[in-house]
């Protein structure tokens, strides 16, 4: 089991990992030609920007296909929102790839386009459950701050059932504890389309 400490310098060799990539020039410019999108790590209102900020580029450039590849433990509810709000908003069709992971509100950017343009690689796991937080302040707070969890939590489940086909009340039942599934598990369910190896499979 690892230590607090041991979480930490995880944590920041990640984010200065990510920094660097983020930095290179070469990187961008290649990613950028190849019309690709990585959605990795921690998803936060910085991320979203980002993301947001590239697929609007890739539109605005072309309107040939972009490929998204997803491999995050979730994050902010709301971030994971507009990066699924803009994937719909832009015009350029978008191919999105699952791989490592895909959990939480990463799902949500997964399920933003049409079941046939969801695909993901051998390895990943997909993980669906309903939102949590933590509740503070005075009882009158507590209690909109819960209704709030609830609202998310039935929106969340609305969009599982629809883009995967299973019923609502399967899907509620399901996200009530944390519901892992493998990639052929989660073409099963209806999360995924195909299961691909190679890049030239998304064609």
């Amino acid at each position: 089991m690892s230590t607090r400490s041991d979480k930490k310098t995880f944590m920041a060799d990640e984010k200065e990992n990510n920094e660097s990539q983020a930095r290179s020039p070469f990187l961008e410019e290649k990613a950028f030609k190849s019309r690709t999108v990585l959605v990795f790590g921690t998803i936060n209102d910085k991320l979203a920007s980002e993301i947001s900020q590239r697929l609007i580029a890739l539109s605005a450039e072309s309107k040939e296909p972009i490929t998204i590849l997803v491999s995050s433990p979730g994050g902010h509810v709301e971030s994971g929102d507009v990066i699924h709000d803009i994937i719909k908003f832009i015009d350029a069709p978008v191919n999105i790839v699952g791989t490592g992971w895909v959990g939480s509100a990463a799902v949500n950017v997964f399920l933003s386009v049409p079941k046939e343009r969801r695909v993901c690689l051998p390895n990943t796991r997909f993980l669906i459950h309903q939102p949590s937080g933590g509740f503070g302040g005075q009882a009158s707070d507590i209690a909109i701050q819960a209704r709030e969890i609830v609202k998310i939590r039935e929106r969340i489940a609305a969009l599982i059932a629809r883009e995967s086909g299973q019923s609502l009340e399967k899907v509620t039942t399901d996200i009530d504890r944390d519901f892992w599934m493998s990639a052929a598990e989660a073409k099963e369910y209806g999360l995924v389309s195909r299961i691909i190896i190679n890049q030239s499979e998304l064609s």
